[in-house]
């Protein structure tokens, strides 16, 4: 039995005294510790090494106090799975030299075996359930389809990823094969990370506000669909759209136990939006966190009364940024931990 299960709590829409708190890419980036290991190892050799990743993943729970951890690892493990080159470049982040924008390049992408692959994905949860030692629920993850294909076909990061767009709607054909492809291959992936003991897994559709409400429900959320399908028997699933809140009727019916929310859509109407009975997660402005601690913790308190304590976990609306204090982020776990209703 797990010791602090506030969060599995909050997922199943249980009565809880506080909402549980942790912050989307809470292991690493902000941590001095983590930088020191930054330092020695590349990033995919953190992701690939279990013991490396273990210790990434365990750092925030004894130092930031957050009640769940989420695996360190990368949303890009999938493609190079599937046969796709990618690197992490310093100072450009994502980088893969051959994009797939043609039918010969399309050819050249599998859907692998996962367990042969991302094998060192499956070790990290083991070592990791083995060193929390049931303190805390571990999260598993990946990208969403759309959001891999957009890196898959545009090569790199993108402020508005014009040629994953393009490809869409010149070759919607080609671009739905990929899309099946990241699915099929993402749906194995997940199912893995839970026979390897992982508590929840959340699908990150970061690069979804991309699209407009319509080709959101061609390009994206469908495949995130058969995600939640597959897997919603076996475990809660959390699905998160940045700039999705268009979509957030449709998510509320998808089986999904509960929904991500970013900062740009207030706690009222996200809760409309929902029908009020599925449990969010969120939505403090990340860049919010460089506000003095004080008005931090006055800024927690004011969301999760707008929000309600119940059927919330409390989180950022998007991933913690590097350069954030981490007394800061610290204010933001004891905000959530300090709160009475």
């Amino acid at each position: 039995m797990i010791k602090n299960d506030l969060f599995l709590k909050a997922l199943k829409g249980e009565t809880v005294e506080r909402p549980p708190v942790w912050m989307m890419r809470q292991a690493g980036r902000y941590l001095p510790d983590f930088m020191k290991l930054k330092e020695k190892y590349d990033f995919f050799t953190r992701c690939r090494t279990p013991e490396l990743a273990t210790e990434i993943t365990v750092m925030p729970i004894h130092q930031v106090g957050t009640d769940a951890a989420i695996l360190f690892s990368d949303i890009l493990v999938v493609p190079q799975a599937m046969n796709i080159e990618v690197e992490m470049r310093p100072g450009v982040g994502p980088w893969l030299p051959k994009p797939i924008r043609d039918r010969k390049t399309l050819d050249q992408v599998i859907v692998p075996d996962v367990y042969e692959e991302l094998g060192y994905v499956y070790e990290a949860i083991k070592m990791t359930k083995q060193e929390l030692n049931d303190e805390v629920p571990l999260i598993g993850f990946a990208g969403s389809p759309w959001t891999i294909f957009c890196y898959c076909v545009q090569g790199q990061g993108s402020k508005n990823f014009d040629k994953a767009k393009e490809f869409c709607f010149t070759e919607p054909e080609m671009a739905h094969e990929l899309l099946q492809k990241i699915t099929d291959t993402t749906i194995a992936y997940l199912k893995g990370k839970v026979e390897a003991g992982v508590d929840a897994v959340q699908v990150f559709d970061s690069w979804g506000g991309m699209l407009s409400p319509v080709d959101y429900q061609e390009f994206s959320w469908p495949y995130i669909q058969q995600i939640i399908d597959a897997l919603k028997e076996d475990i809660p699933v959390i699905a998160f759209g940045k700039g999705c809140w268009f979509a957030l009727d449709v998510m509320a019916k998808s089986g999904a136990t509960a929904l991500g929310v970013d900062w740009t859509c207030s706690p009222r109407n996200a809760r409309y939006l929902t029908g009020g009975n599925i449990t969010l997660q969120g939505n403090f402005d990340p860049s919010r966190l460089f506000s003095p601690p004080k008005d931090i913790k006055r800024m927690v308190h004011q969301m999760i009364d707008e929000f309600g304590k119940d059927r919330y976990i409390v989180n950022l609306g998007h991933g913690i940024l590097p350069n954030i204090p981490v007394e800061n982020a610290k204010a933001f776990v004891e905000a959530v931990k300090e709160y009475k209703a």
